[in-house]
């Protein structure tokens, strides 16, 4: 969670959890924090390549990035290249169609309708690059006179596509090699494989692991309390102040309802087990607090992963 780390610390984590016997690691891709008390946000694609580097088992996914503002579609099969070799192959490529938090600052935040149309172009630019193909590219709202990606892994870089609803499922479906989620949604993967997706399926699932629930309680309140505002909100406030505003009516019981909090590992084995049951092929577990993370690991490699 690159809102609650900094660079070297990531890095730091990444290497523990493949110690502690993690699969895969994912990262999110933000400007800004979602609240100012999170406290960090450094370039993904910096701390990806030091990971990459840092670890030789474990897989990889951004979780997710946006290639429609902050960054060329051309430019981001680029540095996914460059991540897939020095991963030698073990990147996935993790794509969705951004948040206003992070992508105005480089410029106004399209209307939604705009936003689904590049995003869709920017996939057609994105994956034959990642194939090898010399591109020549004219589109509504990106051209790509002439582009090739000169350093690239043996096997392409594969695509996952983060998915709400039946459309976007369609369009993972057609552009994509995997999903991503952020609920344990069966309905979202139906519609997927119905559109003729057949990929892994990656989740996320949030917890906050501590001998001290009320303390995780307490944390959970103060550094996730923006994740029950719907995707539709999310998506269009613009700074950490706003998200803060949006929810200071939240109380910390609504948010420990959704999180599960506290030492009890049956309580987060239900919790990543409702992804299971929905069909991922893949769950991410973010330990919300980013002071924890050591504990957390060696806590998960003893309790947690064993279950699974």
């Amino acid at each position: 969670m690159s809102e609650q780390s900094g660079p070297r610390e990531l890095v730091d984590y990444a290497i523990r959890a493949e110690a502690a016997g993690f699969g895969h690691l994912v990262m999110s891709d933000h400007y800004n924090p979602w609240l100012e008390s999170q406290g960090h946000s450094p370039y993904a694609w910096s701390v990806l390549g030091a990971v990459a580097h840092a670890t030789s088992r474990v897989e990889m996914l951004s979780y997710v990035t946006c290639p429609i503002r902050r960054y060329h579609p051309a430019v981001v099969a680029q540095k996914a290249s460059t991540v897939g070799v020095l991963s030698e192959g073990r990147f996935t490529l993790g794509l969705g169609s951004g948040e206003n938090l992070n992508e105005h600052v480089v410029g106004p935040w399209p209307h939604v309708q705009d936003r689904h149309d590049m995003f869709e172009e920017a996939l057609q630019i994105i994956r034959p690059l990642l194939a090898g193909e010399r591109l020549t590219y004219s589109g509504t709202y990106f051209d790509v006179p002439e582009a090739r990606i000169w350093d690239r892994p043996e096997a392409h870089v594969p695509m996952a596509i983060a998915i709400s609803g039946k459309s976007s499922a369609e369009l993972a479906a057609e552009y994509g090699d995997a999903v991503v989620a952020i609920e344990p949604d069966a309905n979202l993967l139906d519609s997927y494989r119905e559109a003729g997706g057949a990929g892994n399926r990656y989740g996320q699932v949030p917890i906050c692991w501590g001998p001290d629930e009320k303390a995780c309680r307490k944390i959970v309140h103060d550094q996730w309390r923006w994740s029950g505002l719907t995707w539709k909100v999310n998506a269009e406030l613009p700074e950490p102040e706003s998200f803060a505003a949006a929810t200071q009516t939240v109380r910390e019981e609504d948010v420990a309802e959704a999180v599960s909090c506290g030492p009890d590992v049956e309580k987060h084995v239900a919790a990543i087990q409702k992804f299971v049951d929905a069909g991922f092929s893949h769950v991410a577990v973010v330990q919300v607090g980013g002071d924890s993370q050591p504990e957390f690991l060696e806590w998960a490699q003893k309790e947690l992963l064993p279950r699974f």
